[in-house]
């Protein structure tokens, strides 16, 4: 059976625009819901608008074990820095993400969504 693959809004987006990490705590600021049925292949960037290096969280389908955890310093006003480099996630699991500070932090990327 042919595999067919396309790109996907993150499902937390607006028509693909930047997500604003409101959370500061979990559950964080929904990112993105994965199909039920097919696999979505998930790529990420964030960019800190404040002055200071600030903790990111991404709770990856949960947050029950730790490796569902991935925390990681995003540096002040770097650019976009790659987080998730095309990580697969279904069955309707939710990436999460939040912040040392709310509103500082902006998510982008898309979904490769294979079925």
């Amino acid at each position: 059976m042919a595999k067919s693959i396309t790109k996907e809004f993150l499902s937390g987006s607006t028509n693909g625009r930047p997500i604003l990490v409101v959370a500061t705590a979990t559950p964080g600021t929904i990112i993105h819901t994965a199909n039920l049925i097919s696999r979505d292949e998930i790529y990420l960037w964030a960019h800190n608008r404040d002055m200071v290096s600030r903790l990111l969280t991404i709770e990856y389908g949960g947050v029950t074990s730790p490796g569902d955890i991935f925390d990681m310093a995003i540096p002040p006003n770097s650019g976009l820095e790659f987080i998730i480099p095309g990580l697969i996630l279904s069955n309707g699991l939710i990436v999460r993400a939040f912040a040392a500070a709310a509103n500082v932090i902006n998510v982008c990327g898309y979904v490769e969504r294979v079925s």
